[in-house]
C-alpha cells in the first residue's frame, strides 16, 4: 500500500479504526457515568499489534483526567478467565474494553461478566450496548458496510481499485443502554444523553 488516499496495485477498502484516542475517548465517557471511582480497569489483548499504544493513550488520558487505570491482559479465554477475575478482586470503579477482536468474539462473556459483578462497562461497538452493556463509542459499523456497497459498486462497473481512496469512519456511535445504568444504581448525565446516537430504555 503506498498511502490511505492511493493503496496503489489492485488494493482498496475501508478501515474500522477504533484504537488510540478512541480508547482514551471511551474511559473519558465512562468517568462521566462513575464520576466518584478514582481506579478504573483496562482489558487489553498484549498480542493485538496497538496494544502497546493503547496502554500508552490510556495511561495519559486517565492521568489528564486525574484518574488511575489497572490494566489486565488477555489473549486466550483461560487468560480472559483470570483477567476478569483479577478485576472483580481489585474492585475497579467500572472498566474500558480496548478495541479489539478477540473481546468481540466475547461479548457475551463480557456482558455477563459486567452484570453479575454490577461493573459498569464501556466497549467499542454498538452492538455491546444492544446486548446490554452500559455503554459503547465507535465507529458507526453501518456506515463502514454502505461504504463497502459503494465501492463494490464502482469496481463491478469498471472503476480500479487502486484509484479509489482507503476510507476510513467519519460517524461514531455513542450508544447508552439505560436498563443497564438502572440496573446498577447509576444517574446518566444528561449531556450525554443528549449526544448519544441512541438510548436504549
Amino acid at each position: 500500500m503506498q498511502s490511505i488516499s492511493r493503496s496503489g496495485g489492485n488494493a482498496t477498502g475501508c478501515i474500522v479504526i477504533s484504537t488510540g484516542e478512541l480508547d482514551a475517548k471511551r474511559l473519558d465517557l465512562l468517568r462521566q457515568i462513575v464520576p466518584d471511582a478514582s481506579v478504573f480497569g483496562v482489558l487489553v489483548n498484549p498480542k493485538y499489534p496497538p496494544a502497546l499504544n493503547q496502554a500508552q493513550v490510556l495511561g495519559a488520558a486517565a492521568a489528564k483526567i486525574g484518574r488511575t487505570i489497572f490494566i489486565v491482559n488477555a489473549s486466550t479465554d483461560a487468560e480472559l478467565d483470570t483477567a476478569l477475575a483479577t478485576l472483580s478482586q481489585k474492585r475497579v470503579g467500572g472498566f474500558v474494553v480496548a478495541s479489539d477482536p478477540f473481546f468481540d468474539s466475547r461479548r457475551a462473556r463480557l456482558i455477563a461478566f459486567a452484570a453479575e459483578n454490577r461493573l459498569p462497562g464501556i466497549y467499542q461497538f454498538r452492538d455491546y450496548a444492544l446486548d446490554g452493556g452500559l455503554i459503547s463509542y465507535g465507529p458507526s459499523l453501518t456506515e463502514t458496510y454502505h461504504q463497502v456497497g459503494i465501492y463494490a459498486a464502482r469496481i463491478l462497473k469498471g472503476a480500479k481499485p487502486s484509484d479509489l481512496p482507503v476510507t476510513q469512519p467519519t460517524k461514531y456511535d455513542l450508544v447508552i443502554n439505560l436498563k443497564t445504568a438502572k440496573a446498577l444504581d447509576l444517574k446518566v448525565p444528561q449531556s450525554l444523553l443528549v449526544s448519544a446516537d441512541e438510548v436504549i430504555e
